[in-house]
């Protein structure tokens, strides 16, 4: 007996896929490109408010055009429906530009759910698009028709989007949640002596790994797994912006700073957690989670 295939079947077939690879990459080549790091790239991330901005903008967009749908089964006020109609199509410029510039940082099995995510809301934009250039033609009933016609784009892409958020764990902090990981107090990690200095290395406390940097007798410990995609910091480069010193994620860039863990620049939006640190009589370096 065959066994349905239902809508995570067909997602998780579509990670797999190498059909749309080409054109994938030569799009996330192309927006980072365009969107070079600096403020505008970390705006569009979400950096300044520490979350992802895509998900809000997305949600106010497709709730405008699901209100407006709604006002069409209802027969309600057709100006508000064009009101409604207008207010997703101006909102999803920027929900586009957000979510472009988040998807050009993923890995390429979120990319490929990515890309058909961005097809499908790309037909649901034209199709509210064609439906308010109807209704303001006079053609009621085929702009009600093409509203209904995008708002199950909309869903496709919404379903997509959430087995991004949810299944593929695209805009989650992947860094340890060190507070439930390492239990209170201080814990020994390793002897001074044994650290190179000026050289970030991995050490492992218990079942999370540490990125450590030893700067003559100041030792520096962060988690080493970048917030964004679990990149190894360890492995980053040592830069100074701004006159504060940063690490950033080989993997996608994000930049940290050593003194804090937070957000220099994106795609991260999470701060890499810290440790408080001392040194024994002895040399050895302990450890705690940072407040």
């Amino acid at each position: 007996m065959r066994r349905f295939v239902g809508p995570v079947d067909l997602a998780d077939r579509l990670e797999k896929t190498r059909a749309l690879d080409e054109p994938i990459r030569v799009l996330a080549k192309a927006v980072r490109e365009k969107v070079r790091p600096g403020r505008l790239r970390d705006l569009l991330h979400g950096v300044p408010t520490g979350k992802p901005l895509h998900p809000p903008l997305a949600t106010v967009t497709l709730g405008c055009w699901l209100s407006a749908s709604v006002l069409d089964v209802a027969d309600a006020d057709r100006r508000a429906v064009r009101l409604l109609l207008a207010a997703g199509l101006a909102g999803a410029l920027p929900t586009a530009a957000a979510g472009l510039t988040d998807w050009s940082s993923l890995h390429r099995e979120q990319q490929r759910v990515g890309f058909v995510h961005l097809l499908a809301n790309v037909g649901a934009l034209g199709l509210f698009s064609a439906s308010l250039l109807a209704r303001l033609r006079g053609h009621e009933r085929g702009g009600r028709i093409l509203s209904f016609l995008g708002l199950g784009a909309a869903g496709v892409g919404g379903y997509l989007g959430g087995h991004l958020a949810y299944r593929q764990a695209a805009g989650a902090n992947h860094a340890p949640q060190v507070s439930h990981l390492v239990p209170l107090g201080w814990h020994d990690l390793c002897l001074l002596k044994d650290l190179p200095s000026g050289r970030p290395v991995a050490r492992r406390l218990g079942y999370i790994q540490l990125f450590v940097l030893r700067t003559g007798e100041s030792v520096t410990v962060l988690a080493d797994r970048c917030p964004h995609l679990a990149g190894p910091l360890h492995q980053g480069r040592l830069v100074v912006e701004d006159g504060e010193a940063c690490v950033v994620c080989p993997w996608h860039g994000s930049t940290f700073r050593l003194g804090d863990g937070t957000v220099k620049h994106g795609p991260a939006t999470a701060p890499a957690p810290t440790f408080e640190t001392r040194i024994r009589r002895d040399g050895t370096i302990q450890v705690r989670p940072g407040g």
